[in-house]
């Protein structure tokens, strides 16, 4: 890591840079894990965390001021982004008596708990099958447990190694943007009810 520049590393990345991006996300993968875990959350609410955090990178690689601080930029996004899994889920049970634990805060989800998890599931497997093919195969293997080799997802989808992180990008964009517009509608029904 003495090499390691994040300033260079993040503009670069931010330009489409693979390399530039995997050497990122090799430095600080541990970081992002670590703090997931922290939050005792499962596997895959700490690969969610995980993910997300990565999303945010992309989504604000201009909006960083100090490159050399990117570590603690990135600590605190996976900081921020358990504790709005943590409010989602409702895995913060208020009590007066420390001493009691509710069933809910034993981690055996209410039967709304389980509903809505099964409602977000849905509307996410339902944006992710509008994306194109070519967006879902590489999302697949992007985050598959353990996810592939890039090297292995160039040969494997036969596009350049250099598009892959650009189009994960756009890929992620169009998922989000999906996501937000089942949102936007499920608000709206909501309210009429």
């Amino acid at each position: 890591m003495s090499d390691f520049d994040p300033a260079a590393a993040l503009a670069a990345a931010a330009d489409g840079d693979q390399l530039a991006w995997t050497s990122i996300v090799s430095t600080y993968s541990g970081l992002i894990w670590t703090v997931a875990r922290a939050y005792r959350l499962s596997a895959a609410d700490s690969a969610d965390v995980f993910q997300g955090t990565w999303l945010r990178l992309v989504e604000h690689f201009g909006d960083i001021r100090d490159a050399g601080r990117l570590g603690g930029w990135l600590a605190t996004t996976a900081r921020r982004e358990a504790l709005q899994l943590l409010r989602r889920t409702g895995r913060d049970v208020p009590t007066e008596d420390m001493t009691t634990i509710s069933e809910a805060a034993d981690g055996v989800p209410t039967a709304d708990e389980e509903l809505l998890r099964t409602e977000d599931q849905r509307t996410l497997w339902s944006a992710f099958g509008q994306l194109p093919d070519n967006c879902q195969r590489l999302l697949r293997l992007l985050f598959a447990e353990p996810p592939a080799l890039y090297a292995d997802i160039s040969m494997g989808l036969g596009i350049p190694l250099g598009s892959i992180g650009p189009t994960r990008s756009r890929c992620l964009a169009n998922l989000e943007k999906r996501l937000s517009q089942n949102d936007s509608g499920l608000s709206g029904s909501k309210g009429g009810r």
